[in-house]
């Protein structure tokens, strides 16, 4: 009987070869896209209940943190958000993108399987994909420069 000795690179393809073919998808989790738009002294952002609806948050926290991170005042009026003062929706997406760095995606799995639960006297932010658990930080604010 012959011995025949494979290379490791050739018994890698081969197992590779034999692997079902499957597609992963990096995220599942993208951003509708924001429509903001500025009428008058005012910024607009038209499909703000649709924005928190998705990333499945309250629509008052997710005001509050807008306010508070783009220094200005405003109010939720049917399915949108009104700001006093000029934002560009570049501006308005990068805030709601830290919302969600923050508030929704868990930091261990990446995925948006989270939820806040109190435990004991700390707010902290559950994954129901992975199990992980992490308080959730007070933020000072504040408009942040570019």
């Amino acid at each position: 009987m012959e011995e025949y000795q494979y290379e490791y690179e050739e018994l890698l393809d081969r197992a590779l070869g034999q692997l079902s073919s499957t597609k992963t998808i990096e995220s599942r989790f993208i951003i509708p896209e924001l429509k903001v738009f500025i009428e008058g002294k005012t910024t607009i952002f038209e499909n703000f209940d649709a924005i928190c609806n998705y990333i499945n948050r309250e629509a008052e926290h997710v005001m509050k943190f807008l306010l508070n991170e783009l220094g200005t005042a405003g109010k939720i009026e049917g399915n949108r958000a009104i700001f006093q003062g000029h934002f560009s929706k570049e501006e308005v997406a990068r805030q709601i993108q830290r919302y969600i760095d923050e508030y929704v995606l868990c930091r261990e799995c990446k995925k948006p399987d989270t939820h806040f639960m109190k435990m004991e006297r700390i707010w902290v932010l559950k994954c129901d994909a992975c199990g992980a658990i992490r308080p959730i930080v007070k933020r000072k604010g504040g408009r942040v420069k570019k």
